[in-house]
């Protein structure tokens, strides 16, 4: 007896010591993930690095009217219009001339003929044509009738009856470059003044089915418009004209917002629409590991810039924030269904305090079942 008393005392002796140690460490057993409130620690504090906002319905309104983060907020885009069914002239477009004189003895064609053609005369930079037996005309930007008639008139002086005949070989300067994105990517002249960016589109065959939640983006004299596809073929009024030197790129949603802790996922998550929820963000990453992860304890972590920060409330009262979400109640629910992820924010779903309690428990149970094992010995 006294033997196995002996044997169970060191046994006994480094189970204590175990939990005293486990007990001094704060239960920092080995986890996942951290809890709530080891990550939320200070926040009381005037000199904390953060601020806590708790997500409610009243938050969520409120926190709507905050800038937005990790982008510009909002897609922009072009007004819509309408245009002529006939292409304007630019600079570079190639112009053929045939200019018919039904007089017998006319002065511009030769002995025996009634017409002279006038091949491939280049529009300048200057947007300016030159005709024989009349000199430059301004073309750009008017269409073929338009110039034809000037012409005529000009012509009417030396030869009265003339008639022209114009057609437009169109040039790059009148055509649209579609980059990225389509079957067919190159250059796409612009036949006439109604081709629209879904025209054009279809033309370099259909956006790629292998793109992610697909955006449009145009440049157009040095300027960005960005537009979600999903938008634009549903909106007819964006579905805008396109102009000499547009260029069109179709490229994914670079969006995205990053998920840790006690969740399905850890990883970088994109966005596949314009605006995702907290309730939909944590749906994308599997949702809460049921063994692990606290409801009471979904953190939303973001970043504002400085010149953000308000004192009255108007907006976040530090450039770090931290938006605390509780799962457990029906108001929390429903306010994670309103509260909208930002770009680049980052998910942190905490582990419950029962984790560690149960690390401890199993501890216990196995400091009992050392000194079993000693006391059967």
């Amino acid at each position: 007896m006294r033997e196995q008393q002996t044997l169970a005392s060191p046994a006994l002796r480094l189970a204590v010591a175990l939990l005293a140690l486990v007990a001094l460490s704060g239960c920092s057993t080995p986890r996942g993930a951290a809890l709530q409130s080891e990550v939320l620690r200070g926040k009381s504090n005037v000199n904390a690095d953060f601020q806590v906002v708790e997500v409610t319905r009243a938050s969520v309104d409120q926190v709507a009217q905050w800038p937005r983060t990790g982008w510009a907020g909002s897609y922009q885009w072009l007004p819509n219009g309408s245009g002529a069914n006939s292409p304007l002239i630019a600079p570079g477009d190639r112009i053929s001339l045939v200019i018919w004189d039904p007089q017998s003895n006319s002065l511009i064609a030769t002995a025996g003929e009634r017409s002279v053609s006038l091949p491939n005369l280049m529009v300048s930079p200057e947007g300016t044509l030159f005709v024989p037996y009349v000199g430059d005309i301004l073309v750009r930007g008017k269409t073929p009738s338009q110039v034809r008639q000037e012409i005529e008139s000009a012509l009417a002086p030396t030869v009265p009856s003339a008639q022209v005949q114009l057609t437009v070989e169109v040039g790059r300067l009148n055509s649209v470059d579609v980059v990225t994105g389509v079957g067919r990517a190159g250059p796409y002249p612009l036949m006439d003044r109604n081709t629209t960016i879904l025209s054009l589109i279809a033309q370099a065959g259909g956006i790629s089915s292998t793109l992610r939640n697909p955006l449009v983006r145009l440049i157009r004299d040095g300027r960005t418009y960005e537009i979600r596809s999903e938008t634009l073929f549903s909106d007819g009024s964006k579905n805008v004209l396109m102009t000499g030197g547009d260029k069109v790129f179709v490229e994914e949603d670079r969006r995205y917002f990053t998920a840790m802790g006690a969740t399905g996922r850890e990883e970088l998550i994109y966005f596949d629409r314009e605006a995702v929820s907290a309730m939909e963000a944590l749906s994308r990453v599997g949702g809460l590991v049921d063994a692990r992860a606290d409801p009471k304890g979904i953190l939303v972590l973001r970043n504002y810039a400085a010149k953000d920060v308000r004192a009255d409330g108007s907006g976040p009262g530090k450039t770090q924030v931290v938006f605390t979400i509780d799962l457990t109640s029906a108001a929390g629910l429903f306010a994670a269904r309103a509260f909208e992820i930002n770009p680049k924010d980052t998910i942190l779903v905490t582990e419950s305090p029962m984790v560690a309690a149960t690390s401890i428990m199993g501890l216990f149970g196995s400091a009992f079942g050392l000194r079993n094992v000693a006391t059967s010995d």
